[in-house]
């Protein structure tokens, strides 16, 4: 218990240091989930959000179930009314039976997990999602973001397009889209410049076909039973 309270300390202060709330990301979350939802999750969908941190993805999409699952230990305060919290790791989905959704969400999750804890993810992932289950994956792209990579101490993993694609691939999904720049890489570094109109700027910004400064990419895959992951 002493162990795993430390680790809960050690985490939530990463929230107050890298990553402080802001209430202005919900004005780019909004229009990311506006993006996604149009093109990727049907309003009916039972929905995962995978290190849902302040919740922003889960609060801002449409869904029949809507379930955040993080380590953080405040996750609850900002989880919106309807979505079911779960302050758990990602590796396993205990709380989930097999086939329990309909589309997976993770942003800027993967490259803190290490190679073994991501195996045991994909896994859990491949179980709990339905045949054809979508996995949305948003994601630093260390091909056009190295040289603030490491900035965030918590990285552990490289990821480049193509990289992701491969290892989602080999985990016995199909991927669907790959979306190489699809945002900037770091929304704290958007958020000091204090540019006016947040919502628009990210509607057109997604809609644009150039994208300047994005550093993360946008990975889509869907979940195909008939390919089993590995052992």
């Amino acid at each position: 218990m002493e162990l795993k309270a430390k680790n809960n300390y050690v985490n939530d202060q990463y929230f107050r240091v890298r990553f402080p709330y802001d209430d202005r990301r919900d004005l780019v979350w909004r229009e990311v989930c506006r993006y996604l939802q149009n093109r990727y999750i049907p309003e009916n969908s039972r929905i995962v959000d995978l290190g849902a941190g302040y919740c922003n993805f889960i609060n801002n999409v449409n869904g029949r179930e809507r379930h955040a699952v993080d380590v953080f230990t405040e996750l609850d305060r900002f989880a919106a009314e309807g979505v079911s919290t779960h302050i758990e790791t990602c590796t396993e989905l205990k709380f989930a039976h097999d086939d329990s959704f309909d589309v997976a969400f993770a942003s800027n999750l993967f490259e803190h997990l290490t190679r073994q804890e991501l195996t045991d993810t994909c896994r859990a992932l491949k179980a709990k999602l339905c045949d054809g289950g979508k996995l949305i994956l948003l994601q630093p792209n260390f091909k056009y973001c190295y040289r603030t990579y490491f900035d965030d101490y918590t990285h552990i993993q490289l990821f480049t397009h193509l990289g992701l694609a491969d290892l989602i691939e080999v985990m016995g999904f199909g991927i669907y889209e790959v979306f190489p720049r699809f945002l900037p890489m770091n929304m704290k570094s958007t958020l000091r410049l204090g540019l006016p109109r947040l919502d628009l700027l990210t509607r057109l910004y997604l809609h644009s076909p150039f994208k300047p400064l994005a550093g993360q990419m946008l990975i889509v895959a869907e979940n195909r039973k008939e390919l089993p992951s590995p052992n």
